[in-house]
């Protein structure tokens, strides 16, 4: 979609009363990820609410010789802040300086990339984080008192989901074979259903225990 047909929802949207929060969340449900950006949202709606006609660009008479201002780093950098996702191109339009600038700025000037987000198994609240700095003090100070006592003392568990049945891996089924003779063929065969989770103890010396759980019950606290 082009960015003016954006701009002229976001002055419908604007012309309705709606905040800028408000208007992009509706955009955001028509348009999905090629919504234009909050910082976006919220520079036209500024605009359109000071009086703006014009849906189009600014006329320009000429680029600055540099762009690289002290005024123009810390307006990308709150940019930024404000919108974690805004794209250089959107941050351009806005600053009216080119993408090549932009990414001078953010990467030289501010330091900063762009990352995908790493998935972890999950994300913890910040009573869960305390909780586990605590235990993690507590455990140092234990550590730096005695350290032999502390490894003869502590005992790790894990659990894992154990197949009944795990095929070879490719590199398992190579076999060495002649000039001439065929290649070697085995049927395709996934990982069973059948499964049961283990539960491990170990400690410094190796595995302590490894218990089972039996079909039918949970890990409980009692367990």
């Amino acid at each position: 979609m082009d960015k003016i047909e954006y701009r002229v929802v976001i002055k419908y949207l604007v012309l309705k009363g709606n905040t800028s929060t408000q208007n992009k969340h509706k955009l955001d449900s028509v348009y999905g990820v090629s919504a234009p950006s909050f910082t976006t949202v919220k520079f036209w709606a500024a605009e359109f609410k000071r009086g703006r006609k014009s849906l189009g660009d600014d006329e320009r008479s000429g680029r600055p010789k540099t762009a690289t201002t002290d005024d123009n780093i810390a307006k990308v950098h709150q940019m930024v802040l404000d919108d974690r996702r805004i794209k250089v191109r959107e941050i351009a339009e806005i600053m009216n300086i080119s993408k090549e600038r932009v990414c001078h700025i953010l990467n030289q000037d501010l330091g900063m990339r762009k990352l995908s987000a790493r998935w972890v198994p999950r994300l913890l609240t910040l009573d869960q984080k305390r909780v586990r700095m605590n235990i993690s003090n507590v455990m140092l100070a234990q550590f730096r008192r005695d350290k032999c006592e502390f490894w003869r003392r502590l005992i790790t568990v894990d659990e894992s989901w154990i197949h009944h049945y795990i095929p070879e891996t490719k590199i398992q089924s190579k076999q060495w074979t002649a000039k001439g003779e065929p290649v070697p063929k085995k049927a395709k065969i996934v990982i069973s259903v059948g499964k049961v989770i283990a539960t491990v103890f170990w400690d410094s010396h190796g595995i302590i225990l490894i218990d089972y759980l039996q079909k039918g019950k949970t890990i409980t606290g009692a367990y």
